[in-house]
């Protein structure tokens, strides 16, 4: 049996690893665990990943969970292109630097955008607060100067002339405020011009295809949303 892989692409982690695994030819089976309809809370789903959480991996009797750890994983496993993980120490060690701060940086302010303009108002059924929503805004543009200083500088990827898994996991979680409604490129063109360079070395086409869900997740409705999964995300975002 081969490569497992278990995915909802409206989750930021699970576009990353879907468009890698296209990418680079590896394959796997697609297996969806739809958020919205609470499948990641299952019986069934835990005996996959005990964290209950997407993206997770099974390979035979091997299971992982974690994104980072899983393009680690099939990163080695099926020996990618060198310019992704480079092994070159000190490209190598970029990589790691920036998979190691996004956590509560970019992938952390562009999900409260998320929360704030979307998943809230959904859960609740009230409008987005808009003093809240302008605080998630200051506050990603804020880590977005630093992603442009510290990461970016002026370079065309994040590890020199050629996207890496740094790249990749960026722009993904950065797509996930542009489908809230967010456009946090507009007047940034040296992120613009990023933004166009790892959709271009990704293929526009593969691209597009991952984002789809994102990027319609503005039409949404309260009754897609199961009552025990919106109670669960009212304990969640206690709200």
């Amino acid at each position: 049996m081969g490569v497992e892989l278990f995915l909802d692409l409206l989750s930021q982690p699970c576009r990353a690893l879907f468009m890698f695994a296209k990418k680079n030819n590896i394959p796997f089976e697609f297996k969806h665990v739809e958020l919205l309809k609470g499948q990641h809370l299952s019986e069934e789903f835990g005996k996959v990943n005990v964290l209950r959480k997407v993206p997770a991996l099974k390979d035979g009797a091997f299971t992982l969970a974690e994104s980072i750890a899983i393009l680690l994983y099939l990163s080695r496993k099926f020996n990618t292109p060198d310019h992704w993980y480079p092994s070159d120490l000190q490209k190598r060690a970029r990589v790691d630097e920036y998979l190691s701060w996004q956590h509560t940086a970019i992938r952390e302010k562009g999900s409260k955008i998320f929360l704030t303009k979307i998943l809230v108002p959904l859960v609740t059924r009230q409008p987005c607060s808009p003093e809240k929503l302008e605080e998630a805004v200051k506050e990603l543009n804020s880590t977005l100067k630093q992603f442009e200083e510290k990461f970016l500088q002026d370079k065309p990827f994040i590890v020199g002339s050629e996207i890496s898994l740094a790249d990749l996991v960026a722009l993904v979680e950065l797509m996930q405020p542009v489908g809230s409604g967010c456009d946090i490129f507009e007047d940034k063109p040296k992120l613009r011009e990023w933004r166009c360079r790892v959709e271009e070395a990704v293929g526009k086409e593969l691209f597009q295809q991952a984002h789809e869900m994102i990027l319609n997740v503005k039409n949404l409705s309260t009754a897609q949303l199961p009552p025990e999964l919106r109670e669960h995300l009212k304990q969640f975002l206690k709200c």
